[in-house]
């Protein structure tokens, strides 16, 4: 297949068409030649009649290219690349070796490979593998190689000390970069807990709360979790971002009893702004009486709600639970206002889903729906916690429907208004005219 205007054509005549086309084909035509007959003629000993299968190297790299961007792995595919690479460049510079020594003579001296008459190397497969290992040798620069006795002998491995050297920096550079890759892709996804380390020894803060900060970055790696999900989501266009973090978060989004009954839409724009937070064991979410900022919805892990001391658990949450809308939605008679009504501590690592007050109003604001959903089930449990004011409620409701009378005939008043003084324009107008023409006739 291939790209047309971004699209990828999968139609197999097209396709077709545009392959004939290419410069590729003749070189994949000629790469797949039967040379291989040759053998029939020049027997085995000749191999360079199938050297044309190198043509097809180009479209070697084009698959390993399309293959890393694929991988769930590119790193290590780089590395069994590379470890490929090696393996291939031992293999040609043993043959090449095993070649010259054919040409000088087998066991002729103590470089050449030796000749079947050695004990041992009467099978290729140990004339192979001894000439697999010299040409590890020389390519790696490890061990004593035999000392050359001929012109044609040091030559071949001076080439070959030559591409050990330049190799050998192409291998450590690429290793390097894979490390630096693996590194860049750590810190995009995880916090590094270095300096948050280097604070707590420079302020003698050390002990206790050092282990906690470092468990704390350990059970992110070991369970996955991503904290940094807006900064690594930032470059998508705002579409594709939202479609991005619904696959991600709508599941467990969905599992939450307050949104199965809301529609698609509101949870779309839900997941744009939902901030992730991993909360460790002991850790408190909220206290009472806390001013409230966010809401919090639980993806995994258990919280309790604690009694003053701290240590009395009144109630566990478990995964599908919400808590803190209560401080951020305005209910009439809420006799505790936008502060916090418990205590919630998280018993174990706790993922949460966290929206801010700002965010969840703009989202209510162009659902009303959602909004009256949302606030009769903060009134339901405000009643059951005994902190909604009836009376107050009436008065407030009463309150505000005077508000809206008033608005009302205020909007009554404005259009009479208006219709007045469009009539004071239109008699305006028209006297201005009649002066005119008035004007006129005394002139003539």
């Amino acid at each position: 297949a291939f790209l047309e205007d971004g699209i990828l054509v999968r139609d197999r005549g097209r396709i077709r068409r545009r392959y004939l086309r290419s410069w590729c084909f003749p070189w994949d035509v000629a790469s797949v030649l039967p040379t291989d007959l040759l053998y029939l003629r020049l027997g085995p000993a000749a191999p360079a009649v199938r050297a044309n299968r190198c043509l097809r190297a180009p479209r070697l790299f084009e698959a390993f290219d399309r293959r890393e961007t694929r991988t769930g792995h590119p790193n290590a595919f780089r590395v069994a690349k590379l470890m490929l690479y090696v393996f291939v460049a031992i293999h040609w510079y043993g043959c090449l070796y095993f070649a010259l020594s054919a040409r000088l003579g087998l066991g002729t001296d103590s470089w050449v490979c030796p000749n079947a008459s050695r004990p041992g190397f009467a099978r290729p497969l140990r004339q192979y593998l001894h000439s697999f290992y010299f040409s590890t040798l020389v390519l790696a620069t490890v061990g004593d190689t035999p000392e050359p006795r001929r012109e044609e002998e040091f030559l071949f491995v001076t080439v070959g000390f030559l591409l050990a050297v330049l190799g050998f920096a192409t291998i450590t550079g690429s290793i390097g970069s894979v490390i630096s890759n693996m590194n860049a892709a750590d810190a995009a996804f995880y916090p590094d807990p270095e300096p948050v380390q280097r604070y707590l020894r420079a302020r003698g803060a050390g002990g206790r709360l050092a282990r906690r900060v470092a468990r704390w970055h350990q059970h992110l790696r070991a369970q996955r979790k991503l904290p940094a999900e807006r900064a690594v989501l930032r470059h998508l266009p705002r579409g594709l971002r939202a479609e991005v973090a619904a696959g991600v978060h709508l599941p467990a989004l969905r599992r939450v009893g307050l949104f199965q009954s809301w529609e698609r839409g509101v949870l779309r724009q839900l997941v744009l702004r939902l901030r992730p937070q991993v909360f460790g064991p002991g850790e408190f979410v909220c206290r009472r009486g806390d001013v409230g900022r966010e809401m919090y919805f639980v993806r995994e892990g258990r919280l309790a709600v604690v009694a003053e001391d701290g240590v009395t658990q009144l109630a566990v949450l478990g995964e599908g639970l919400y808590f803190g809308e209560i401080s951020l939605i305005n209910i009439k008679g809420n006799t505790s206002g936008n502060r916090r009504t418990a205590n919630i501590m998280s018993i174990g690592y706790s993922d949460l889903f966290c929206l801010s007050k700002e965010d969840l109003a703009e989202v209510l604001a162009e659902f009303p729906s959602a909004r009256a959903m949302m606030e009769a089930k903060g009134r339901q449990l405000l009643l059951g916690m005994g902190k909604l004011d009836v009376h107050a409620e009436a008065a407030a409701a009463e309150a505000e429907r005077r508000v809206q009378g008033l608005e009302r005939a205020l909007e009554g008043l404005q259009r009479r208004a208006a219709r007045l003084l469009a009539q004071l324009e239109s008699g305006a107008f028209k006297l201005a005219l009649r002066v005119q023409r008035l004007e006129g006739r005394l002139r003539r």
